[in-house]
């Protein structure tokens, strides 16, 4: 047969090798066998004995023959000897560790047909070790037979089952074909073979390789709420979207942030994409918003001219924002919030309310418009010339520049609302700090200037949080 076969090319059937003997045991055997026969021989002649000593010949020549019996075992002896050591010798050429380093051997020749044959005659012997078929796998792979190579591979995948290969040894399978998907930019393939595995430890440690559905962070259905409706991924990626039930591609929209879901009906569609390009399935869910629209703010004062101070106060209910204008825009949340009553100012202005749920829905709008004259009054202009001269006459200013001894900028006074202090109208004039930058600043200080008379005051609060006009 020719050196290194193991399988029989008439038959098909495995070669059984029968090993010679060491030449060092077979000589000695040899020796001891010869040695033994010389002594036999020897000791069978009888040895001559003077005349008139025939007892002492006979008692002799009996002594000789009593060792027979030694020499034979002796024999029997050195035979077991030589089973033994043929029967380890067959063992050894029998076990996993021999098999491998004779394909090993063949494999560092380049002889890797013959050491894959050497694997699988090994493997009907050793099933479940599964090194043999990673070295298998591993000399298809030398001789670019990916295919071969991966179908080895699958086969301590399919051992899982039946636990005939350690978790261990199943991941590494794993690794090893992702290794040569990737390799060859099979991506597709991973992707595949991961949303076909159950092993989580497999499927988390290769996750960057699969593409898998979108989640939505909300089941579908109807909800009375604004819902801020999450999509996310198993790995990194993008995903696109689309909400009017439209099938969504990579020119749709990429989400990025949550979708807030108002008062409708929405029917989102999304699929995700992975780093490696791969494509998840679509998945399409529908969602019902039904939300409660709150009531359009009641403003207690009527549209009209008024001729003395007023206060403008709204109805405020639980869980409601109340936002203004006067500009004659549309209120919306980030309009003015309504904190309190305000006062009406001066002229004609009109107002506009809106009313703002927790959930963000807005209720129609309430307009207002208010006409305020003070007959006899005196100018606002004046009122605050009034106010910046008392303010140098008791030393808070300098001059009418608004230097002051305090600062290094300088302050200024402009007129804000009509106030009720009491039983008088005032005008309520606001403080302003200019640091030299042209930027101006509110300060916490509120002046009054008495609307007819036209004598300064500053706002202040009594004990019982009413206003009233302290002196300056």
């Amino acid at each position: 047969m020719p050196e290194d076969y193991l399988i029989c090319d008439k038959c098909g059937e495995e070669i059984q090798i029968v090993p010679d003997f060491e030449p060092e045991i077979e000589n000695s055997i040899m020796e001891t066998l010869s040695t033994l026969v010389g002594q036999e021989e020897t000791e069978e002649t009888p040895d001559e004995a003077p005349d008139g000593e025939e007892n002492g010949k006979t008692a002799s020549f009996k002594r000789r023959r009593s060792k027979k019996p030694q020499i034979f075992l002796g024999i029997v002896f050195l035979a077991l000897i030589a089973v033994v050591s043929y029967g380890f010798y067959l063992y050894h050429i029998h076990t996993v560790e021999y098999q491998i380093d004779k394909a090993q051997s063949l494999a560092q020749r380049g002889a890797y047909a013959q050491a894959i044959d050497c694997l699988e005659a090994a493997r009907r012997e050793y099933p479940q070790e599964a090194q043999l078929l990673f070295l298998e796998a591993d000399y298809y792979y030398l001789q670019k037979q990916d295919q071969s190579a991966i179908s080895v591979l699958l086969k301590i995948i399919e051992g899982e089952r039946n636990q005939r290969y350690s978790a261990e040894d199943v991941e590494e399978a794993y690794g090893k074909i992702v290794t040569i998907y990737a390799n060859e930019k099979e991506y597709g393939k991973i992707n595949e073979m991961l949303r076909d595995c159950e092993n989580e430890r497999v499927v988390s440690r290769f996750q960057s390789y699969l593409a898998m559905e979108p989640e939505f962070s909300y089941v579908e259905g109807s909800y009375a709420e604004v819902i801020p409706l999450k999509l996310s991924s198993n790995t990194s990626g993008t995903i696109y979207y689309t909400m009017d039930g439209s099938k969504p591609d990579k020119n749709s929209s990429i989400y990025t942030a949550p979708l807030f879901l108002e008062t409708g009906e929405y029917t989102i569609s999304a699929f995700f994409v992975n780093d490696y390009g791969i494509e998840s399935e679509i998945v399409t869910r529908s969602y019902v918003i039904n939300l409660a629209v709150p009531n359009a703010p009641v403003v207690e004062l009527y549209s009209g001219e008024y001729t003395e101070a007023t206060m403008i106060s709204v109805e405020v209910s639980a869980g409601i924002k109340i936002f203004y204008t006067t500009d004659g825009s549309e209120p919306t949340a980030d309009s003015v919030p309504y904190t309190g009553p305000i006062p009406m100012p001066l002229g004609k202005t009109l107002f506009k309310f809106v009313n703002i749920s927790s959930e963000g829905i807005a209720s129609e709008v309430t307009t207002r418009t208010y006409t305020l004259r003070l007959r006899g009054s005196i100018p606002t202009e004046t009122a605050v010339t009034n106010l910046v001269n008392q303010l140098i006459s008791n030393g808070y200013l300098v001059d009418a520049e608004g230097h002051n001894p305090r600062q290094s900028g300088t302050l200024s006074y402009q007129f804000s609302s009509v106030l009720k202090v009491g039983k008088e109208d005032y005008y309520t004039i606001n403080e302003y700090y200019d640091d030299g930058t042209g930027i101006l600043s509110r300060t916490d200080k509120v002046f009054l200037v008495q609307a007819y008379s036209g004598e300064p005051a500053q706002l202040g609060y009594d004990d019982a949080g009413n206003f009233v006009a302290n002196p300056i």
